[in-house]
């Protein structure tokens, strides 16, 4: 898993389009250095330590396997990159952009060049006042005090206006609310791959199905009629184990829980997969370890259609899975949406992705992130 890290950075900007420089450098932040956890709201404040037109400021949160040195450097860029033109002089001047880390985890960097926490931070309104918008309780790891502390403590009296302006359509990126998340669609929809990103980007517990050891996956795709019952009932068996396992376990250093399947996903594929005796055996063993396991609070569904499943399937190469028809694609995803349609007190939300790419488009990938955030049942 990659080893991400939080850091906490703050933007501002007086000359030109002061909003679409803010919304500019977010987005080069979120290509370049990371994934944007939470963004605040735009502030409007003076010009500190000069005389010059008001700033926008605003602060986010992101997830970086940067170093706080390789982060600095791709801020730097990004700066030049929209107008920022440096000086050796020490005196405070209008900008396009600015952009400073306040904190890079609780690490203390003392260089010439980059010092974490922000030497200035505690004493500047204009930082704080959003800071607190999206991490009241964080610690400064030197003054042992929240960030909702050193804002009420903070003497500096310029007069900070909330503007109420976005720069980054994050649905505020809380899953706080949720315990579980399951993460399900067909063969090749993508539930693993986003599962992951949000367990990575939101610290999420993650809890993968283990497929790749079932020694009659690549028999059923040869001959399914023949494998069809070994298959699914040792798929059963073995996510009613680690389903319990995984979901009986609390990590206290993780916010929820993400998984990338539902074990109700079994009965959706064996219904498909079986001849019907077989299947009402199968339904009895399934009913019984059903009713034990934690259901989740939110089922998100992927759908993509059938061709860009067939693509999706292809591009991740798996052999056995190569010749997997369209019919029966078609089949497993009508399975599911005639579970979903019988789903009282499950909470479903059913995102069309055939037209996105949420890998390579962050705008595509925060757009999720926004319904599920937004969801209510």
């Amino acid at each position: 898993m990659k080893n991400l890290r939080r850091t906490y950075i703050s933007l501002g900007s007086n000359l030109g389009d002061k909003l679409a420089h803010l919304k500019n450098a977010v987005q080069l932040l979120s290509e370049k250095a990371g994934n944007i956890v939470s963004c605040s709201t735009v502030y409007q404040t003076p010009a500190w330590g000069f005389e010059g037109d008001d700033f926008y400021n605003a602060c986010l949160s992101l997830n970086t396997e940067l170093t706080p040195e390789a982060l600095l450097s791709v801020i730097l860029e990004i700066e030049t990159s929209l107008g920022r033109l440096r000086s050796d002089s020490k005196e405070y001047t209008p900008r396009t952009i600015d952009i400073d880390i306040l904190f890079y985890e609780d690490e203390i960097i003392d260089k010439k060049d980059l010092k974490v926490p922000h030497p200035h931070l505690h004493k500047r309104k204009f930082v704080l006042a959003p800071l607190s918008e999206i991490a009241p309780g964080k610690i400064h790891p030197q003054m042992q005090k929240t960030i909702g502390q050193l804002l009420d403590e903070c003497e500096d009296d310029a007069e900070i206006t909330k503007a109420e302006l976005s720069i980054w359509k994050t649905g505020k990126g809380d899953f706080s609310r949720f315990n579980f998340i399951a993460i399900e669609g067909n063969i090749g929809a993508g539930k693993t791959t986003l599962a992951t990103k949000i367990a990575n980007d939101f610290n999420g517990k993650l809890i993968l199905e283990r497929f790749a050891d079932n020694p009659f996956l690549p028999k059923f795709y040869e001959d399914r009629q023949r494998y069809a019952f070994p298959l699914e009932m040792s798929f059963l068996a073995d996510r009613y184990q680690q389903f319990s396992d995984d979901t009986s376990q609390f990590d206290l250093f993780r916010d929820f829980m993400v998984s990338d399947y539902d074990i109700f996903k079994s009965l959706i594929f064996a219904k498909v997969t079986l001849q019907e005796e077989e299947f009402k055996l199968y339904r009895k063993v399934f009913n019984f370890m059903y009713k034990e396991v934690r259901k989740p609070d939110l089922y998100v569904y992927l759908y993509q259609n059938t061709a860009r499943l067939l693509e999706n399937i292809k591009r991740r190469g798996r052999d056995y899975e190569q010749n997997i028809p369209g019919e029966y694609l078609e089949e497993i995803q009508h399975g599911y949406f005639d579970f979903i349609k019988t789903q009282t007190d499950l909470n479903v939300l059913v995102l069309d992705i055939s037209d996105m790419d949420f890998v390579k488009s962050s705008t595509d990938y925060q757009e999720i992130i926004d319904k599920i955030t937004d969801f209510s049942d």
